[in-house]
C-alpha cells in the first residue's frame, strides 16, 4: 500500500475509550450491536441515495451485513456493502469525536423538505460507538470505498493515540471491519455467541445479516471434498412491530410475546400503535395472563426493549414503564431519539417520558376496558396481578385517578377480592357517609376482627385489607368520590344522638373502673375508654387518628424498620359481662387488666410481648375464679 498517513486522535479520544470501558458499557459485547447498527445505517444511507442516483445501486445486488470468524487469525470480521467512505469522512468520522457522516447526512436532509421522511426514518447515528472495538481488540482495521468512488482506503489504529489512512483495494463499495482480538476474548471467535448476540440486540434490524453456515456433509456426515460452506442469514431481518397491523397474524403477535416473555401462554392483551406527529415511535406492548416467576423482582426488570430505528438499545424497562406495571412486556421503537446508551440521558429525555406516560395510558385504558366489558378476564388478572396495582396509588400520583376505578377487594360482603370502590359507594347506606376499611396481616384476622362487630350489627359493608401494600395504599388514597376512607381500628366512631346519650351515662357510671384500667396499664396504653365498636368482646385495641396502626407497626418491624412510638387505646364494651364483673377492689384487678389488653391485641393478630406471662395470669384467674 502506498501513501500512508498517521493522524493524532483528539485528546479526547483516550478519555472516550476510558468512559466506553467503564461506565457507557456495562457487557463488551454492546460492541457488535454498534457495529451491525453503524452498517445498517450505512446500508440506509446508500439506498436513499441511490434513489436519486441510481448508478449507486443495482436493482439485482442484495444490501447486507456479512460476519465472519478466524479462529487461526484470532479476527473478527463486520462487513458492510452500503455507503462507505471517503478519505475525509474516514478522518471525520472515526477521528473527530461528535462529528458523524450520518448526522451530516440527516442535517442536510433537513434542508431538503422535498424528500420522503419515511425512506430515511433509519438512518441513525455513527462515531462514537464505534470506538467499543477497543474493549475486545488490540487493533482494528477498516477497509472502506466510497459509492461512486474509485478508489478504497484502510483506516487502521490501536487506539492507543493515533490512527493511520492509506490506499486499498476493495471491489465494491462498503465497509468491512476488522478486529485482531485481544488474547482473552476468544469468546467472540466462537459462531454460537456471535449468533447469540446478533439475536439479542440486532434480531429485528430490517436487512439480513449473515454467517457462514455449515459446511455440506456427505452421507456419513463428513464435509463434502471441495465444498465450501455457503452465508445464511442469521436474523429475520424485518421488525414485527414495523409492519401494519392489518398484515400481523395472532400467532405472529403470540410467537413474539413468547420470545419477550418465555411465557407458554398467549398474551391477555396486544397493543400495537404506530404514533407519528411531532415524536415519532411504535410500541407493541403485551398484558400477560399469568404473573412471571420475578414478578416481585422491583430492582432488575426486563420487560419493556427500548429500539431506536430498529436497534436494540436496552431493556431495563425503568425509563419505558413505572415499577407497578413491571410485568408488561413488549418494545418501543422510536425514530427520533439518538443511539445513546447513557441510562442518566433515558431517565432525563422529555421524549422518553412522553412516551412513557402514552404507553402507561394505553396499559390502564386497556384495564378499565377489561374491568367494565370482561369482568371475569379482569378478575383473574387481578388475582395475578392485583397487589402490584395497588403500588400505584402510591407511586404514580398523576395516574392515581385512572387506577383507582382497577382496584379490587374484599369486604364484609364478598369474602374475594371482587369489590371495587365504586361497587362500594353504590351500596353504601344513605346516612353513611366515609367508606369504612379494617387492614390486618391477614384476611382472616381482619375478617374475624372485633373492630367490625358493630359494623356487622347496622348492616355497613367493611372493605377487608390483608395485603402489605395496603396501608400504603390508604395513606395515598384519602378519598373516592367525595367520601373519605376511614379505618374502623382509628379514632372514633359517630354515634346517633340516642347513642351518645347512652354512651355519656355509661361513661359517667364505669369512670372509675376506665381510669384504674388505665393507671394499670400506663406503660402499654394511651388512654381506656368505652367503646362504640363492639357487640361482642370485651375489649379492642384502636389506634389515635394520626397514628400508623398496629397492622403497619407489624410490617415495618417485619422490614426491618423502626416504627413510630406509639401506645394504642384500649376500649372496653361496658355491655360484655367480665367488664360489668370488673372490681376496682379486687385483688387480682391489675392482672385482669392485662389479660383484657393481651386478649385484644391477639384478637387483631399481634403478638404478645411475654406470652408466657399470659398464660401465666389466665391460668391463675381460671383457677382463683
Amino acid at each position: 500500500m502506498s501513501n500512508t498517513q498517521t493522524h493524532a486522535f483528539q485528546t479526547e479520544i483516550s478519555q472516550l475509550l476510558d468512559l466506553m470501558i467503564n461506565s457507557l458499557y456495562s457487557q463488551k459485547e454492546i460492541f457488535l450491536r454498534e457495529l451491525i447498527s453503524n452498517s445498517s445505517d450505512a446500508i440506509d444511507k446508500r439506498r436513499f441515495e441511490a434513489l436519486t442516483d441510481s448508478s449507486l445501486l443495482s436493482d439485482s445486488q442484495e444490501l447486507a451485513v456479512v460476519i465472519n470468524t478466524d479462529k487461526d487469525a484470532k479476527t473478527l470480521t463486520i462487513s458492510d456493502n452500503g455507503i462507505g467512505m471517503s478519505h475525509d469522512e474516514l478522518i471525520d468520522n472515526i477521528g473527530t469525536i461528535a462529528r458523524s457522516g450520518t448526522k451530516k447526512f440527516m442535517e442536510a436532509l433537513k434542508s431538503n423538505a422535498d424528500q420522503d421522511k419515511d425512506d430515511v426514518s433509519l438512518i441513525g447515528q455513527f462515531g462514537v460507538g464505534f470506538y467499543s472495538v477497543f474493549m475486545v481488540a488490540d487493533k482494528v482495521t477498516v477497509i472502506t470505498k466510497r459509492a461512486g468512488s474509485d478508489q478504497a482506503h484502510q483506516w487502521e489504529s490501536d487506539g492507543k493515540g493515533e490512527f493511520t489512512i492509506s490506499d486499498a483495494e476493495r471491489e465494491d463499495a462498503g465497509t468491512t471491519i476488522t478486529l485482531h482480538l485481544r488474547e482473552d476474548e476468544g469468546e467472540y471467535l466462537e459462531d454460537f455467541r456471535i449468533k447469540h448476540i446478533i439475536n439479542k440486540y440486532s434480531e429485528h434490524i430490517s436487512l439480513p445479516i449473515k454467517m457462514l453456515g455449515t459446511p455440506p456433509l456427505d452421507e456419513e456426515g463428513n464435509p463434502v471434498e471441495g465444498a465450501e460452506a455457503e452465508l445464511e442469514t442469521v436474523n429475520t431481518g424485518t421488525a414485527l412491530w414495523a409492519r401494519p397491523k392489518s398484515e400481523i397474524s395472532e400467532e405472529e403477535y403470540q410467537n413474539f410475546y413468547q420470545s419477550l416473555s418465555y411465557d407458554t401462554q398467549s398474551p391477555l392483551s396486544t397493543l400495537h400503535h404506530k404514533v407519528e406527529g411531532n415524536l415519532e415511535y411504535t410500541s407493541l406492548l403485551f398484558i400477560p395472563k399469568k404473573a412471571p416467576y420475578d414478578l416481585w423482582n422491583r430492582e432488575n426488570r426486563k420487560g419493556v426493549k427500548l429500539y431506536v430505528r430498529r436497534i436494540f438499545i436496552t431493556d431495563d424497562a425503568e425509563s419505558l414503564m413505572p415499577n407497578y406495571l413491571r410485568f408488561v412486556k413488549g418494545v418501543v421503537d422510536s425514530a427520533d431519539l439518538p443511539l445513546n446508551v447513557s441510562r442518566e440521558i433515558l431517565q432525563s429525555d422529555r421524549d422518553i417520558a412522553k412516551i412513557k406516560g402514552r404507553a402507561v395510558k394505553r396499559i390502564l385504558d386497556e384495564l378499565k376496558r377489561l374491568a367494565k366489558d370482561e369482568t371475569e378476564t379482569y378478575q383473574e388478572f387481578w388475582n395475578e396481578f392485583g397487589q402490584v396495582i395497588k403500588e400505584g396509588i402510591v407511586e404514580d400520583m398523576a395516574n392515581k385517578d385512572n387506577i383507582t376505578p382497577l382496584l379490587r377487594f374484599a369486604s364484609t360482603e364478598s369474602d374475594d377480592q371482587t369489590v371495587s370502590i365504586e361497587d362500594y359507594v353504590e351500596r353504601m347506606q344513605e346516612d353513611q357517609d366515609a367508606i369504612y376499611y379494617i387492614s390486618a396481616e391477614s384476611h382472616k384476622a381482619a375478617k374475624g376482627s372485633p373492630h367490625l362487630e358493630m359494623f356487622a350489627k347496622k348492616g355497613i359493608e367493611v372493605l377487608l385489607l390483608s395485603d402489605p401494600v395496603d396501608e400504603w395504599l390508604v395513606n395515598s388514597l384519602h378519598e373516592f368520590n367525595e367520601k373519605p376512607l376511614k379505618s374502623v381500628t382509628k379514632g372514633d366512631l359517630e354515634l346517633s344522638d340516642e347513642e351518645k346519650k347512652e354512651h355519656e351515662e355509661q361513661k359517667e357510671a364505669l369512670s372509675s373502673i376506665t381510669e384504674k384500667l388505665k393507671g394499670a396499664l400506663e406503660s402499654s396504653v394511651k388512654d381506656v375508654r368505652l367503646t362504640n365498636r363492639l357487640t361482642e368482646s370485651p375489649a379492642c385495641l384502636v389506634a389515635d387518628e394520626t397514628d400508623p396502626g398496629a397492622n403497619m407497626e407489624r410490617i415495618m418491624k417485619a422490614m426491618g424498620q423502626e416504627a413510630p412510638a406509639t401506645k394504642p387505646i384500649l376500649e372496653i364494651n361496658p355491655d360484655h359481662a367480665i367488664i360489668k364483673k370488673l372490681d376496682e377492689d379486687n385483688p387480682d384487678f391489675n392482672d385482669w387488666a392485662q389479660v383484657l389488653f393481651d386478649q385484644a391485641a391477639l384478637s387483631e393478630g399481634g403478638q404478645l410481648k411475654d406470652p408466657a406471662n399470659y398464660v401465666k395470669l389466665v391460668n391463675k384467674l381460671l383457677t382463683s375464679g
